[in-house]
């Protein structure tokens, strides 16, 4: 049986983190390295951080904050937004990064993933996919991938990206849901397991947690190997430590023994 891991994530603008709903209408949550050193504490397995307004506003991914976060952290931590080559990813496995996480620029040019897989190791990439669903009479696919956070369509469909991602070297999968983000009824199942079953690598699922039947479905129906949650964990609702006890009650294995 597969090991599932709890991951927190740090969606930032302006040195702060934030949470919205489908990617908009966002409201401030907490300051991002008492957000970290809350959840190493706590007992997350790893912890994101996505500069969520880099790519929209055509730049780089702020470091100054990541390296607030890098020097706190005790888990894994892996950084996404505004990496748009390798030498992006060289400078925050500088300052202590352990993952990049790539959407866009992967979009934009697929022989980015194959470059920095062979540059860095497969372990060290993780590209990101968020997606929607669309209705047939769209012409596009009923589950599309979607760039720039969120406001941008490709007409591509997201198990046929997974599966590329996964042959030109991704590490893992971080799959968002758009229509599920902030929205707490639920991961998308269909578009989880669509893409857990296409490919070999680990699929994080992503948008929509908010409450603890939650976490289990994406594991059992959705085929998850990690569930990453903002709004339950940085509003309260749900601790870690929590999640844990009840995803090990319904005899999911978890990382460690929280």
């Amino acid at each position: 049986m597969k090991t599932v891991s709890i991951i927190p994530c740090l969606d930032v603008k302006d040195g702060r983190v934030v949470k919205g709903v489908k990617f908009v209408n966002l409201r401030d949550a907490r300051d991002p390295v008492e957000a970290a050193e809350a959840y190493c504490r706590e007992g997350a397995d790893e912890l994101v951080f996505l500069d969520i307004a880099a790519t929209v506003e055509s730049r780089g991914t702020r470091l100054e904050w990541v390296r607030k976060v890098a020097q706190k952290v005790t888990v894994p931590f892996a950084v996404g937004g505004g990496i748009r080559n390798t030498e992006d990813m060289r400078a925050l496995f500088a300052i202590g990064v352990d993952k990049v996480s790539i959407n866009t620029a992967a979009v934009r040019n697929p022989e980015l993933i194959e470059e920095a897989s062979k540059g860095f190791g497969k372990e060290k990439l993780v590209v990101a996919i968020d997606g929607r669903k669309n209705r047939p009479q769209t012409g596009l696919p009923r589950l599309e991938v979607v760039v720039k956070g969120g406001s941008e369509s490709t007409g591509i469909d997201i198990v046929d990206w997974a599966k590329r991602v996964e042959k030109l070297g991704a590490g893992e999968i971080l799959l968002t849901s758009k229509d599920a983000d902030g929205t707490k009824e639920g991961y998308d199942l269909e578009m989880t397991k669509a893409v857990a079953e296409a490919v070999s690598i680990p699929v994080i699922a992503s948008g929509g947690a908010g409450k603890l039947e939650h976490l289990y479905e994406a594991v059992t129906i959705g085929k998850a190997s990690a569930v990453l949650a903002a709004s339950i964990f940085h509003f309260g609702e749900i601790s870690i430590s929590e999640a844990k006890r009840y995803l090990r009650g319904n005899g999911i294995t978890i990382r460690d023994s929280l």
